[in-house]
């Protein structure tokens, strides 16, 4: 994901219950780009592969919590829930998510 400089954190309560993309962005691969961009009026938002997981995911029909177990049961991992989190409040503090 291209990010610029850190800046103040969201608090864990700022996230929605069930988070979604906003209506503002939507979501694809591009080819050209070859990743998952999140495409909006002004521009344009460069994702990793991660990222693009997590994002495909936030349709506003799961809690976080059920972000996170279809995720590492997709990719069969364990612990990511604080990674996950993280990424959802960068996107909330940035506008991605609702």
């Amino acid at each position: 994901m291209t990010m610029t400089e850190p800046t103040e954190t969201t608090d864990l309560a700022d996230l929605p219950e069930r988070p979604r993309l906003s209506r503002r962005f939507r979501l694809q691969y591009e080819e050209a780009q070859m990743r998952h961009v999140l495409l909006y009026p002004e521009g344009m938002v460069q994702l990793n592969d991660t990222a693009a997981e997590i994002l495909k995911r936030c349709k506003g029909e799961h809690t976080l919590d059920e972000i996170v177990a279809d995720l590492e049961a997709a990719f069969r991992v364990q612990g990511i829930g604080p990674q996950v989190r993280h990424l959802l409040e960068e996107g909330v503090r940035r506008g991605w998510i609702e």
